[in-house]
């Protein structure tokens, strides 16, 4: 019943727009600061990886995320000190607009999580919260952006294109 409501309600479309524009300027502004500021993720990475999410056993609880960390992400340092700060900002761009709002969405959650195995809370649990309810409602959560047209080009070229792989 709820998710019929996020899905399909106008109401809810509203209320979608809302929490969208609130995310999506929070991801603009955080990665349009590292654009701008520059940015550089090695102290973050190398302080995760030195100090690791621990349980009440004292024992580390994503050694595989350190592991990821410190063998790919530490390294390719450069790579990340690109993708986070673009990756923030198109993720913004995306969700104001409403524009790809689920794609956007889905990326923003990834980038929580990463925030989160990492060892920062911060203001990641709302924004998770927040992220599965436009996720969860999909086209709705888009449909007064870019989406209500973006959408049904997407749908009507895919759609063309698997009748001509067909025949």
């Amino acid at each position: 019943m709820f998710n019929n409501f996020l899905r399909e309600n106008k109401i809810s479309a509203a209320i979608l727009t809302i929490i969208r524009l609130y995310l999506g300027y929070a991801w603009f502004t955080a990665g349009f600061h590292k654009i701008t500021g520059g940015f550089d993720a090695s102290g973050f990475l190398a302080n995760a990886v030195k100090n690791p999410v621990k349980g009440p056993d004292g024992n580390m609880v994503y050694s595989w995320y350190v592991n990821f960390l410190e063998n790919f992400a530490l390294p390719n340092i450069d790579i990340f000190n690109t993708i986070v700060p673009w990756g923030e900002t198109l993720i913004g761009l995306g969700l104001m607009l409403g524009c790809l709002t689920t794609a956007a969405m889905f990326f923003g959650l990834v980038m929580n999580f990463s925030f989160f195995l990492a060892g920062t809370v911060s203001h990641n649990p709302t924004d998770i919260f927040l992220g599965f309810i436009i996720l969860t409602a999909g086209y709705n959560a888009g449909k007064f952006g870019l989406d209500y047209w973006v959408v049904p080009f997407i749908n009507k070229t895919v759609g063309k294109n698997k009748a001509k792989s067909a025949a």
